[in-house]
């Protein structure tokens, strides 16, 4: 399988777009720290058309680590969103359902903090299906179908591969 650079900058755009909505509820509960939304800006300038650099996995490391320094269960989802925008430009060729994880990742995590925070996961899965570009279901299409689990967050996995595979964007 190939995976060309106009479909990682799609998706990548894509998913930082979702990321960019949880970070404010990131930022609110630990301010100061930057790397949630330093991976983000690097997600976004990848997807506008700088070239894949260092600095993607680089500000996605960091995002990971803000999302396991943190007992706020909101704080974590949203910097996980973060972390998933960054990933989406390594997204692998590689037909395994574990890919489709870091397809969906970035509005999963970001429908997940929305919940936690006491908001509508299932409106903001709505908005990220509306903001999905033809690219991202097309790509999601050429892997098989994911792994989700048995938990709430496994459950907002299946809505969205679902909607994704069969292009039920809004």
């Amino acid at each position: 399988m190939e995976l060309t650079l106009p479909e990682l900058r799609a998706l990548t755009s894509w998913a930082a777009a979702c990321a960019s909505r949880a970070l404010p509820r990131y930022e609110a509960r630990i301010p100061g720290d930057p790397r949630p939304r330093e991976a983000i800006t690097a997600a976004e300038a990848f997807a506008a058309g700088d070239p894949r650099t260092k600095i993607l996995r680089t500000t996605a490391w960091a995002a990971l680590a803000a999302a396991g320094e943190t007992s706020d269960p909101v704080a974590s989802a949203a910097a996980r969103a973060a972390v998933g925008a960054a990933g989406a430009a390594y997204l692998h060729p590689l037909e395994s359902p574990h890919q489709v994880k870091h397809i969906v990742g970035p509005a999963q995590q970001a429908a997940m903090a929305c919940e936690l925070d006491g908001g509508d996961a299932e409106a903001e899965i709505r908005w990220a299906l509306s903001q999905a570009p033809p690219e991202v279901p097309a790509l999601l299409r050429r892997f098989p179908p994911g792994k989700p689990g048995r938990t709430r967050l496994g459950e907002l996995h299946r809505q969205l591969e679902t909607a994704l595979r069969t292009d039920q964007r809004r």
